[in-house]
């Protein structure tokens, strides 16, 4: 059974067919930047362009890098402030001509796929996603069951939220080596396992392919600490899991 999956981020927006027995990308994703500004309306049309390039009808599951209850898109830390309060299925639903639309926070999207299909799978106890990229996303799962809209990237440290500080666009903005970005994530991981005390990080979005260049710097977590294996796809696996109910 294959259910469409697109992942909005605050850089690029992605999408692709999901294989939802195998939990993996029917066919290779498509991608565009997102708009900026990134208003609803001009998301929304990048939604669009992504679904019509596979030609697909049918529902769609799709993330959103916020808080999201019942469809309504609650906050937008890394997008436009347009977002907020906005009936995001109603809005992408009526764009993508009344296809079945579900939209959920981007993280616990990529949770999901995570524990169900990755590097999650069969974990008990306290398991923490968090995905690097323009933010840090999070998704907390007790004992596979997800709390949802956790919006751990949002944590004061040092004074500031701990993206501006830990992020993947914090790195790449201040030209961070690989040992003082690792360094930044070490003290954000010592923070969260202080608060929530899990027994699994999954660290996840784009920055998961060069995993080998940072993971082995990070030192006094307990945690065990290891790569997402659906890597940047995760989200868009969860988008159509999310789609499709499951």
């Amino acid at each position: 059974m294959n259910v469409f999956g697109v992942d909005i981020g605050g850089s690029g927006i992605k999408g692709a067919p999901v294989d939802l027995e195998r939990g993996e990308l029917a066919q290779e994703r498509h991608k565009v930047l997102t708009p900026q500004p990134s208003s609803p309306a001009a998301v929304a049309d990048a939604v669009a362009e992504v679904v019509g390039n596979f030609g697909w009808s049918g529902p769609v599951g799709i993330t959103f890098p916020g808080v999201v209850t019942s469809g309504v898109t609650r906050t937008a830390a890394n997008v436009d402030k347009g977002w907020i309060d906005m009936d995001a299925s109603r809005l992408l639903g009526d764009r993508l001509g009344g296809m079945p639309v579900t939209v959920l926070n981007d993280a616990d999207a990529a949770g999901v796929a995570e524990v169900t299909f990755g590097a999650g799978r069969g974990r008990k106890g306290t398991v923490i996603l968090l995905t690097f990229g323009t933010g840090i996303g999070s998704a907390l799962f007790i004992d596979g069951r997800l709390v949802p809209n956790t919006e751990l990237g949002h944590l004061e440290l040092h004074g500031h939220d701990a993206e501006s500080h830990a992020s993947t666009k914090a790195k790449e903005d201040e030209d961070l080596s690989w040992q003082h970005w690792a360094h930044r994530v070490q003290k954000y991981l010592a923070h969260v396992e202080m608060l929530f005390s899990p027994e699994l990080f999954i660290i996840g979005g784009g920055v998961s392919r060069k995993a080998e260049k940072f993971l082995p710097l990070i030192e006094g977590i307990r945690a065990e600490i290891v790569p997402a294996e659906l890597r940047n796809d995760a989200g868009i696996v969860g988008a159509a899991m999310a789609a499709a109910g499951r």
